[in-house]
């Protein structure tokens, strides 16, 4: 096979390039299922996210083999070859496009998706309106950069080219190194992490708490738009006559007679009025895109929370096999996927297969990744000093002839390797951090402008770490690639560019030491950001939202069917029915005693507050129902005699008057001593009462 692709003619590589493009076409087209229904999905959606995530596989294939084509023809060590005029109109077809794509058209398609408005015309509008601010950045920030390049250079279409391509190149290098940095980290540890079936449990079970309010907090405040949409669909008259189709249409959406009875959404106080006198088109263009956002905000959590309820099931099932030796999931959900459906393993093979073979698995593959990872970082600090003892350097180039080099198919594979770990890394650390606008990927129920934004994100992150990449290597061999003629020699058009291009990823080290550190969860308790410091002994977290244990709870409850929250929803089920008053009454359980602890007693959203709250407002219990007319001293004198009464005196005090009997004048007595005997260690004689009194201090 190698001796055919470093054939003279270049037929076989370009039969081997079109298979691939076939394949990660494929590809490509199965992640858009899984993310998307594509049969309801517009094409105004699909086509545009396919391209880009197609161009950027692409351009990682694109790399190695134009890393290989500068090859002497002679040379039979080279592998996957393509022909100069065909691999220079490869690059520009996909930088361009891909140029393109990120920063016109997605940008632009994302907005129009949540624009909110009927129209296609408004929505274009408002779409417009929306990137003029980003865009106004934009250009101002290139009219400094083009006053700059032509003084250096003069005016020219060279000039205007270079600042372009040097300031989009230079934008996306920095975020995609910090993500990179932060993902070439995560991913190694989080596979170690979950390599033991104990510590991932624990770890869900921490997260189950705070997931579980999200997803509560994500369906009220759906109720909450349901409830204005219900109330507008109740005006006939007026300004709403007018928009009357489009209350309709927002009626439908929300589907209120059928998810739920009226009598459970809750009231709207005439006082505080939610919907607006007069009805504008830009109230319902808002009241359209919050409800839209609404909805898959609430399908995220929900997808989440039941991705979380699988895993913590699954999770618990490979622990509990441990004595039978034997481990069966169960019925699979209707939603499994077709893997998961089949059962070819026997439960013997299946318990080997997940308690010996895939943590030992998981263990080496985030070893080696970690390794990976720690070649990455050290060809990104000396690629500007000392290139020659980089890594990556002599893993790709194979075949040295003097100070020049050759890219054979061995070299081309670990390339392609090299690019794949880092765009992923970059990627990883884009879908773990959650900061962006609520933005996510749901399963089959992904939000349009998330799509569009999570496909900007792989096409703006692509190039600049394959071009990255790319200067790992030997000067004289990138150099003489097609990619460093589209996009490097303007990079190094300036010493500015190039000295930013050779120095900025030594800056990787910050969220590489963020990530390892724990430097994140530092700066929020620094700065009390009210975020979930977790304790790395006992795992629970010192200020947030419950611990393991009630997460534990939580999820036991749902997996068994009892949670507060199902019973609550078979109850407006029976409601909505027609039962009425002939179906069970769901009864709130009591009030807890004081001392016990019943973690989630009625909701995850219930939290206990910690032990020094409570014993803060046990002690001012009793100011609490003092009359307010009473003075400093009084209130001292009641705190006085509380402390006094509720202090026990010790063993061998009481038994120092057990042979004693005090007089009649002093207030004993044979009754009252054998009462007092009762109660060791409290007294019912009172050393105030010997002055006369009911006991009080007066001063």
């Amino acid at each position: 096979m190698l001796h055919i692709l470093s054939s003279p003619s270049p037929v076989p590589s370009e039969i081997f390039a079109l298979v691939a493009l076939l394949v990660l076409s494929l590809i490509v087209l199965l992640i858009l299922r899984h993310y998307l229904p594509l049969r309801t999905t517009p094409a105004y959606l699909l086509v545009p996210v396919f391209f880009a995530l197609w161009l950027p596989a692409t351009i990682v294939l694109l790399v190695p083999i134009d890393l290989a084509s500068n090859a002497s023809t002679e040379d039979e060590t080279r592998g996957i070859w393509l022909p100069p005029r065909a691999l220079l109109v490869s690059w520009r077809i996909s930088y361009w496009l891909t140029f393109v794509l990120t920063w016109f058209i997605l940008p632009i398609l994302a907005e129009y998706s949540d624009a909110g408005y009927r129209e296609p015309k408004d929505r274009i509008l408002y779409s417009l309106r929306e990137n003029a601010q980003y865009y106004a950045i934009v250009v101002g920030a290139g009219v400094l950069g083009l006053i700059y390049f032509f003084l250096s250079y003069g005016p020219s279409f060279t000039s205007l080219k270079g600042l372009v391509l040097a300031l989009g190149y230079c934008w996306c290098l920095v975020l995609a190194i910090y993500l990179m940095g932060h993902g070439l980290v995560t991913i190694p540890r989080n596979l170690i992490k979950n390599a033991s079936a104990s510590s991932r449990l624990r770890r869900l079970q921490t997260q189950a708490p705070k997931l579980y309010e999200k997803m509560e907090d994500a369906i009220l405040n759906l109720e909450d738009l349901e409830v204005q949409v219900s109330e507008l669909s109740k005006r006939k008259t007026g300004s709403a006559r007018d928009f009357q189709d489009w209350i309709e249409e927002l009626s439908d959406i929300c589907n209120i007679p059928e998810s739920r009875p009226r009598n459970v959404l809750p009231r709207i106080e005439s006082d505080n009025r939610i919907i607006p006198t007069v009805i504008t088109e830009k109230y319902l263009a808002d009241l359209t895109r919050q409800l839209t956002r609404a909805r898959h905000t609430k399908s995220r959590y929900i997808d989440e929370w039941d991705r979380l309820l699988h895993d913590a099931s699954k999770t618990q099932a490979i622990l509990n096999s441990a004595t039978s030796k034997k481990l069966d999931f169960g019925a699979n959900s209707p939603g499994s996927s077709f893997w998961e459906r089949t059962t070819v393993l026997t439960p013997y093979t299946r318990y080997l297969l997940y308690r010996c073979v895939i943590p030992y698995f998981r263990v080496f593959l985030g070893g080696f990744l970690a390794l990976a990872s720690v070649c990455i970082i050290w060809s990104e600090l000396v690629k500007a000093a000392f290139p020659s003892v980089s890594v990556i350097r002599f893993t790709v180039v194979h075949h040295w002839t003097g100070e020049s080099g050759r890219v054979g198919f061995a070299g081309q594979v670990i390339a392609a390797f090299w690019i794949l770990y880092m765009c992923a890394a970059a990627l990883h650390s884009v879908t773990e951090v959650k900061v962006w606008r609520g933005r996510a990927l749901v399963r089959r129920n992904t939000a349009h402008e998330s799509a569009f934004w999570y496909a900007g994100q792989v096409a703006r992150l692509s190039v600049p770490l394959s071009y990255n990449f790319v200067t790992f290597l030997s000067r004289s061999i990138y150099e003489e690639t097609t990619f460093y003629d589209i996009l490097g020699k303007y990079v190094d058009l300036t010493p500015l560019g190039k000295w930013f291009d050779y120095l900025f990823p030594i800056f990787v080290l910050v969220p590489v030491c963020a990530a390892l550190f724990g430097l994140y969860g530092k700066v929020k308790r620094f700065f009390g950001f009210g975020v979930d410091i977790v304790d790395e002994e006992d795992n629970e977290p010192s200020y947030g939202s419950g611990s393991w244990r009630e997460g534990r709870d939580l999820i036991e409850r749902e997996l068994n069917g009892t949670s507060i929250s199902r019973r609550l929803d078979e109850a407006a089920s029976r409601t909505a029915n027609g039962q009425g008053r002939s179906a069970p009454i769901l009864t709130v359980p009591a009030a807890r005693s004081e001392g016990t602890r019943t973690p989630f007693a009625t909701s995850p959203s219930y939290h206990d507050q910690p032990t020094r709250r409570t014993a803060q407002s046990s002690r001012t219990g009793v100011s609490d129902s003092e009359p307010e007319d009473d003075n400093f001293f009084t209130n001292l004198g009641h705190r006085f005699k509380n402390t006094i009464d509720t202090i026990d005196a010790p063993k061998w005090f009481q038994e120092i008057g057990e042979g004693f009997k005090k007089p009649k004048w002093m207030g004993g007595n044979d009754e009252e001593a054998g009462e007092s005997s009762t109660r060791p260690g409290r007294s019912d004689s009172d050393i105030r009462r010997w002055f006369g009194g009911d006991g009080r201090i007066r001063l």
